[in-house]
């Protein structure tokens, strides 16, 4: 049987900032927001976007890591909380911003931080979906997004050859 292939969906710095901000259009019938919360590290280029965005100037973090960016093929790990984030009133007018809710681990970690905040990602697959309030662009559970941070410019081979 042959081995699945897995979607690659390079996104681009110019493809990001357009997302990010057609999801920061959306957003503005959504507030105004006390702040945001980024989560890291995917969540802080598109969180500076959404700031600026929508002139939010306070900025919290909350640091998890589940990824092992090594293997890309592997799935997600168990969420493991590096540094919290405590919401006064359960997080009510607080926006959560990450660039891409994949299993939705993370965000039901931090939903139990800050369950009545407002939870957005740039990027969503089917998994996570049902963990975000707003998202932008939907890609296939089997899909790995290769965001510009990740990427350097090399050659590609063809498909064929893949």
């Amino acid at each position: 049987m042959p081995e699945a292939r897995r979607m690659l969906f390079p996104v681009s710095w110019d493809e990001l900032h357009r997302n990010t901000r057609q999801l920061a259009w959306r957003l503005l019938e959504r507030g105004p927001f006390t702040g945001i919360v980024a989560i890291t590290r995917g969540g802080l280029i598109p969180a500076g976007i959404i700031a600026r965005e929508l002139d939010i100037r306070l900025i919290e973090t909350f640091c998890i890591a589940s990824y092992d960016h090594a293997r890309p093929d592997a799935a997600a790990g168990e969420a493991v909380l590096l540094k919290g984030f405590t919401a006064a009133a359960g997080g009510a007018g607080w926006l959560v911003i990450d660039e891409l809710v994949d299993t939705g681990r993370t965000m039901q970690l931090l939903r139990r931080h800050a369950p009545e905040a407002l939870y957005a990602a740039v990027y969503a697959k089917p998994l996570g979906r049902p963990q975000v309030d707003l998202y932008v662009t939907e890609v296939s559970q089997d899909t790995w997004i290769q965001f510009p941070w990740d990427t350097e410019i090399q050659y590609a081979k063809p498909l064929v050859e893949r």
